[in-house]
């Protein structure tokens, strides 16, 4: 890759994405890479080939690697955000994204709770997987060994999370009801009935007033985008600061696994109905 996401946001959030993108997959790789190596670490611990303070060296490491990809979520939040106030309709219909991914879109996102039905799912696979370790009193260093103070605290946090997630929807129900409040449908008419004169003039005079009022509409949705976007990067930053580095860095592994796959597919769902449609 040739440029980093700072060269490329001046020319358009686009461009940004998908620059961010080929490094949300370099963090991916560094991740998994971390994983395997701290599995290699607590193997050696266990046999006596290594030291404590390698290991506590080792986790010192992999909780740079979590503030690092943490970090570049948080840069794509403040690019959206200079974004969102030059062109906040952009950001709530992305072109970057596919139509399988807008499907499930909330104000321009992912829902700050499907966070934590990613925690869950990935912890319960680990489980799973990690089973006869558990049971025989073995530490597995990942999802799968989670506490229990841990799991109240993801859902006391997950409590929180939804009750805001709420009140952002109740508003952003309330915004989209404003298109139809009594100076939009006053104004609409007005319009309609100078285009079937053709009052050219009175014309652009009322097309000042729809510009006016459709940018008050629009700085509702900016005010609406940056709150959702404030949790989603909150709830992130939270559920890992829950964790230990190395659940964090596993946790940080499906989501990006979740979000790179889904891109990927949806982008072989587009190229299908496009090829099917010609």
């Amino acid at each position: 890759m040739t440029n980093t996401i700072s060269d490329v946001e001046h020319e358009s959030f686009h461009n940004f994405f998908e620059c961010w993108l080929a490094e949300q997959n370099q963090n991916l790789q560094d991740l998994v890479i971390a994983s395997k190596n701290n599995q290699t670490t607590r193997n050696n611990l266990y046999n006596g080939n290594t030291t404590t303070t390698a290991a506590a060296n080792t986790n010192i490491s992999l909780r740079t690697l979590v503030e690092r990809v943490v970090k570049h979520y948080e840069q794509y939040y403040e690019a959206k955000s200079r974004w969102a106030k030059q062109d906040v309709l952009r950001m709530l219909s992305p072109s970057w994204t596919t139509s399988l991914e807008d499907a499930f879109l909330w104000i321009g996102g992912w829902r700050p709770s499907m966070a934590f039905h990613l925690f869950y799912s990935k912890s319960g696979l680990q489980l799973e997987a990690r089973l006869t370790e558990l049971i025989e009193g073995l530490d597995t260093g990942d999802l799968a060994d989670i506490s229990q103070h841990q799991l109240m605290q993801v859902d006391h946090l997950q409590r929180r999370t939804v009750k805001e997630e709420r009140d952002i929807t109740e508003k952003m129900a309330k915004q989209q009801e404003s298109v139809a409040d009594t100076s939009m449908v006053e104004l609409s008419h007005v319009i309609t009935e100078l285009m079937s004169t053709n009052a050219g003039h009175e014309q652009e005079v009322e097309e000042d007033r729809v510009e006016s009022v459709l940018a008050s509409k629009e700085q509702g949705l900016e005010e609406i985008l940056q709150r959702a976007d404030s949790l989603r990067l909150k709830t992130l930053k939270a559920i890992t600061h829950i964790l230990t580095a190395i659940q964090a860095v596993h946790f940080l592994i499906a989501a990006a696994e979740l979000h790179l796959r889904l891109h990927d597919w949806g982008k072989k769902e587009d190229a299908s109905s496009r090829r099917n449609s010609s």
